[in-house]
């Protein structure tokens, strides 16, 4: 059975891991978390993780992922790590610079052939 383990159990997904740098609440970083949020939920469904990091709470972060720029999204998992620096209205770049190929369930949540 394709895409099935031994106990008759669909495999799992690849995971994401998923960094959002913001400096505070503005308004520029909340509108960034939503359309992450939105576009999570919409493509990623149950196989990401989410870490939203403030530097102005935690300055020091920064270094690790080399951030000059808020916001900005950094998957590190799958690899290669990807940068995403803006608002990220802009569903379609996102979706591109994050390498997510939009998956079309079948009626039954089955991906189509």
């Amino acid at each position: 059975m394709k895409g099935k383990t031994d106990s008759g159990k669909k495999a799992p997904l690849e995971k994401w891991e998923l960094r959002l740098y913001v400096a505070g609440q503005t308004a520029k970083s909340l509108t960034a978390f939503a359309n992450l949020k939105r576009i999570c939920a919409e493509h990623l469904e149950g196989r990401y993780t989410l870490q939203v990091i403030d530097l102005l709470k935690n300055p020091q972060l920064a270094r690790g992922d080399q951030i000059l720029a808020t916001p900005t999204l950094v998957r590190g998992l799958p690899e290669p790590v990807r940068k995403i620096i803006g608002d990220l209205s802009n569903t379609d770049r996102v979706l591109v610079g994050l390498d997510i190929r939009p998956q079309h369930p079948g009626p039954n949540g089955q991906s189509g052939q």
